[in-house]
C-alpha cells in the first residue's frame, strides 16, 4: 500500500514528538549496527555524501569528520524535530557548517543526478511501504555518480529457522496490528537492492532487540 499524505503527516508528527528522547530510546541498541554500516560505506576525504533519514544526527558526525573540509555531507529527514536535534549535535561538534540538512519526504530526492559519491541509510528503508522502496532506490541510483556506493542498515528477514523465533514473530505481529507505533518491519534488503540494479559487495549480519539486522554495501555500475 502506498503512503498517503495522512501517513506522512502521522510519521512526521510521531518522529518530531520523540526526537528529544529518541537517542535514549533506541541509540544504545542501534549504535553498533550503524557503526558497521558506516564502516561499509568507508567515507573518504573530499567526498560528497548523502544520508537518508538522518534522525538525531548520530551518523552525520562521523561522516562529516571523514570527508573533511574539502567534502560535503547532505542529509534528508521527514522530521523538523529530528533536524533540530541533529543541528544541535553538529553545532556542539563544530561540524554544522560542513553539513546541509533538508526536511522532506522521499521519494523523490531533491538533488541532482550524479550528485553524490556515497549514500548512507540506517533503519529507514524498512519504514517505506513495499511499493515505495523501488522508487526510493531508483532515486538513490539517480543521485549516485557511476561507481558510487550505498550502505544500508535495516531490520532483515531471518533464515528459515530464525523466522520461527518468538521476538521476530511478535515484532511482525505488532507491526501488522499497530503500525502507528511499530512502524518498521523486517525486509529482504538484499533482494530489494539486487532488483534495483545494485551490485552487493558485502553483507554483515547481527542481532539487536533479538531481531536479525543486515548491513549491506552495494555499488552502482560504472
Amino acid at each position: 500500500m502506498a503512503e498517503t499524505s495522512q501517513d506522512l503527516d502521522a510519521a512526521r508528527t510521531f518522529y518530531t514528538r520523540i526526537s528529544s528522547v529518541y537517542d535514549a530510546l533506541a541509540d544504545r541498541d542501534e549504535h553498533r549496527a550503524r557503526e558497521i554500516g558506516l564502516a561499509l560505506l568507508d567515507a573518504r576525504r573530499g567526498e560528497r555524501l548523502l544520508e537518508i533519514g538522518f534522525g538525531t544526527g548520530s551518523s552525520l558526525v562521523p561522516l562529516a569528520a571523514a570527508v573533511g573540509g574539502s567534502g560535503r555531507v547532505t542529509g534528508i529527514d521527514i522530521s523538523t524535530g529530528m533536524k533540530a536535534v541533529a543541528e544541535q549535535r553538529l553545532q556542539t561538534m563544530n561540524l554544522l557548517a560542513a553539513v546541509d540538512l533538508h526536511v522532506g519526504a522521499a521519494p523523490p530526492l531533491p538533488f541532482d543526478d550524479d550528485a553524490f559519491d556515497g549514500v548512507f541509510s540506517a533503519f529507514t528503508l524498512e519504514l517505506f511501504p513495499d511499493d515505495t522502496i523501488p522508487a526510493v532506490l531508483r532515486e538513490v541510483r539517480r543521485t549516485l555518480r557511476p561507481g558510487g556506493r550505498l550502505a544500508v542498515v535495516s531490520m532483515a528477514l531471518g533464515t528459515d529457522d530464525q523466522r520461527h523465533r518468538r521476538p521476530e514473530r511478535m515484532y511482525v505481529w505488532m507491526h501488522h496490528h499497530f503500525p502507528h507505533i511499530v512502524d518498521c518491519r523486517p525486509i529482504d534488503i538484499e533482494t530489494w537492492l539486487s532488483t534495483a540494479g545494485f551490485t552487493i559487495t558485502r553483507v554483515e549480519r547481527l542481532v539487536i532487540w533479538g531481531l536479525p539486522v543486515a548491513a549491506c554495501r552495494a555499488v552502482v555500475a560504472a
